[in-house]
Order: C-alpha cells, then sequence, then structure tokens
C-alpha cells in the first residue's frame, strides 16, 4: 500500500538530498506527491541560499582569524531614535563555528524570530556584554556620545578581552584594533548577533517600564514616538525615563516655560 501524501510530505521536513527515498517517491504519479518534492526543492534552494550568504557574513571575522585573532567583537547599538528609556548597546565575541544561519540585522526580523535568535545566540556565544545609558545622560551628553558611551560599556563586560572590535557605523575611544562598518549589522554575523542582543534586551527593559509608567504603551511602542505615546505625553506628563532634549518634549517644555503664571 502506498504511502499518504501527508506522510510523505511530513518526511520531506527532515529528509536529506542523498535520501534514497526521494528516488521512490519521485517515480509516484501522484500530483500531490510531485508537488510536495518541488516545494521541499524550493525550500532547499532557500536554505541554500541563506547558508552562503551566512558563511559570507563571517568573510570580514575570518580575515581575523586567519591572522590568528580569536575574540572578534561584533558591537551594535539600538534606542537612538525614541523619546523615553535608555539606549542600549551589545558586544558579542562568537565561536568560530557557530551556526545560526538566521543572525542578520534585528530590524529584518520579526519579534518572534528575534526572541529565537536571542536565545541562541547566548548559547553559543563565547562572550555578550551591555551597555546602558539612561534617558539623563543621553540630555547631558547627546545621543550620539551616548551611544558610544553604551558601546564602550558593553564591551568592557565581555566575560573575555576583545582583540579586534568590529563596529556597526561608529569609532570608540578604545585601544583595540577596530573597523567601522556602514551596515554592519548585516554584513557582518558578529554585529547582527549583537543587534538581536540590544534590540532583545531593551524591548524587554521597555516592557517593564510599561508597568511602572502604564498608559504611555511603552510595551509596545518601546518608547518611539506613535499617536498613543504622544497622546500619553499631552494628557500625563512626562516621566523619569523620557528625554527632555528630544522634541516635542523639548518644545512642550519650552512652551510651559514661558506662558504666564497665575
Amino acid at each position: 500500500m502506498s504511502e499518504t501524501i501527508k506522510a510523505i510530505r511530513t518526511q520531506l521536513e527532515t529528509i536529506s538530498p542523498d535520501d534514497e527515498r526521494l528516488l521512490v517517491w519521485q517515480q509516484d504519479s501522484r500530483v500531490g506527491v510531485q508537488k510536495a518534492i518541488q516545494n521541499w526543492r524550493k525550500s532547499q534552494d532557500r536554505t541554500a541560499k541563506k547558508q552562503t550568504a551566512f558563511v559570507h557574513r563571517f568573510d570580514i571575522e575570518r580575515q581575523y582569524w586567519e591572522q590568528g585573532y580569536d575574540n572578534i567583537a561584533g558591537i551594535d547599538e539600538v534606542g537612538r531614535g525614541p523619546l523615553a528609556g535608555p539606549v542600549i548597546a551589545a558586544a558579542v565575541i562568537l565561536p568560530h563555528n557557530f551556526n545560526v544561519i538566521d543572525v542578520i540585522d534585528s530590524k529584518q526580523l520579526s519579534a518572534k524570530k528575534r526572541l529565537d535568535l536571542y536565545e541562541k545566540i547566548m548559547t553559543q556565544a563565547l562572550a555578550v556584554g551591555i551597555g546602558e545609558v539612561e534617558a539623563a545622560t543621553i540630555d547631558d551628553i547627546n545621543i550620539y556620545e551616548a551611544a558610544r558611551m553604551a558601546m564602550t560599556i558593553a564591551v568592557s563586560k565581555l566575560q573575555l578581552k576583545a582583540e579586534v572590535l568590529l563596529i556597526d557605523a561608529m569609532r570608540l575611544d578604545l585601544d583595540i584594533p577596530q573597523e567601522f562598518l556602514i551596515k554592519g549589522d548585516a554584513r557582518s554575523n558578529s554585529i547582527g548577533a549583537a543587534s538581536i542582543v540590544a534590540k532583545v534586551t531593551r524591548d524587554r527593559l521597555m516592557t517593564d517600564y510599561g508597568l511602572k509608567y502604564p498608559g504611555y504603551g511603552f510595551e509596545r511602542n518601546a518608547g518611539y514616538g506613535t499617536k498613543e505615546h504622544l497622546q500619553a505625553i499631552e494628557t500625563k506628563g512626562i516621566t523619569p525615563i523620557h528625554r527632555k532634549t528630544f522634541a516635542p518634549i523639548k518644545d512642550m517644555q519650552s512652551s510651559i516655560a514661558k506662558s504666564p503664571r497665575d
């Protein structure tokens, strides 16, 4: 008795290209079986392309590995644009055999996918460091310098000493060889991993702030200026985690200061 099409589809989910069952199914005249094999081949092609791209995103790290450097730290930050909350940076050192091929710039991933990859990165990474700079400091030194500070803190918190830094569009005042990469989170697996760790870390923190300061939607907007958030600022005012030097908060405070008093 022939296998059901459903049973064949299930087996195709885990089968390898050299599996002898493929030869048998290719002779099956049922349209459903041939469609399942066709879909399987397309999936194999997508995976192969993804694997090739993943290997390519280790080109920069590989150059340093071949020179004898092992601890290559990818660094990235999140949270430059929000009206509230800290800027968070992550530094991640990956092993040579890191194999999570879906790792890439966190902005290209869904929240669910980021969380799944975060867990895999934290399991496989040789070292991870997190840097956080609060809103008050951002107001004091500006967001660019705050991002640099967060990155520097992240490097200092690595469990291993970084030998080379790969940084997404930033340079740090550290006596460590470093490479400045435009769109580095899409060009380097190490930076991509750092972007995912930083994003998940900040989103979790903003969810906690959503509980502490209800009504602003921090758990949904991560501090960005959504309609819900802006309306809450108008009706409830600002919180201690708001960035007072950012528009429209800065403009609102100026208006309040200039308004006539009783």
